[in-house]
Parts: structure tokens; C-alpha cells; sequence
């Protein structure tokens, strides 16, 4: 795949306890996104924040949080992402579960994969 210049960031914001059946939602999102042939994915886990609910999630030890902010990015040509769209909505339903997407312009300057290493890791 060749993606270069003006390309889309989707970044959904989920809770790390939010799941669709057993599996955690942000791994759902990712691997969705590799099978809908996205360029890419990346899920991020917080340390603290907040969402709709005003309730804080943090990493301190004597707060710590079974349900950390997870932010995933996608990255890829619009058109794509408004179809992922549908996906998401989706997955969102069957997590019965709130959350945030945005979408912004980026200007893609380099996407490679490296050697050998395109499909280094599965997720199960």
C-alpha cells in the first residue's frame, strides 16, 4: 500500500474494561482495522483522564483503575475511514459502551514497511 500527502487521523477513545463478548474492545478495533485492509493502527493505554462520565481514571497506586483511557489511531485515505465508520458503530453497539471518535487532516511524510517485518505481530 502507498500512502502519501494529505491522508485522515481517526482517534477513538474507549475504556480498557470496555469488551465485545471476552475481548477487550480496543484489541476488536485494531484487528477490524487490519481486516478492512486500513494502513494502520495503534492503540495507546493512559496513565489518567476522564470522559462523559467526569470520572477519573488514573495509574496511582491507590486509585489504580481496572478501566484506563485507551485512545486508538488509525491512519488512512478518507474515504476508507468513513466506511470503518460503519465498523465502529458497530462494535460500539455490541460493547454497549461510550466513547469519542475525531477525525483531522495529517500530511502523511513516510510509510514504509520495514524487511521483512510487515506481519511480525497477531494478535490472538
Amino acid at each position: 500500500m502507498n500512502l502519501t500527502g494529505q491522508a485522515m487521523l481517526m482517534r477513538i477513545f474507549v475504556g480498557e474494561a470496555d469488551k465485545v463478548g471476552h475481548q477487550p474492545l480496543y484489541e476488536r478495533i485494531v484487528q477490524s482495522a487490519r481486516s478492512a485492509g486500513l494502513a494502520g493502527a495503534t492503540a495507546w493505554k493512559g496513565m489518567t483522564g476522564f470522559g462523559a462520565t467526569s470520572r477519573i481514571r488514573t495509574t496511582r497506586v491507590l486509585d489504580l483503575s481496572a478501566d484506563l483511557p485507551v485512545v486508538i489511531e488509525l491512519v488512512d485515505e478518507q474515504a476508507k475511514l468513513d466506511v470503518f465508520q460503519a465498523v465502529l458503530d458497530d462494535l460500539f453497539e455490541q460493547a454497549d459502551c461510550g466513547g469519542l471518535v475525531t477525525l483531522e487532516r495529517v500530511n502523511v511524510r513516510r510509510y514504509l514497511a520495514s524487511n521483512g517485518r510487515a506481519n511480525a505481530v497477531e494478535l490472538s
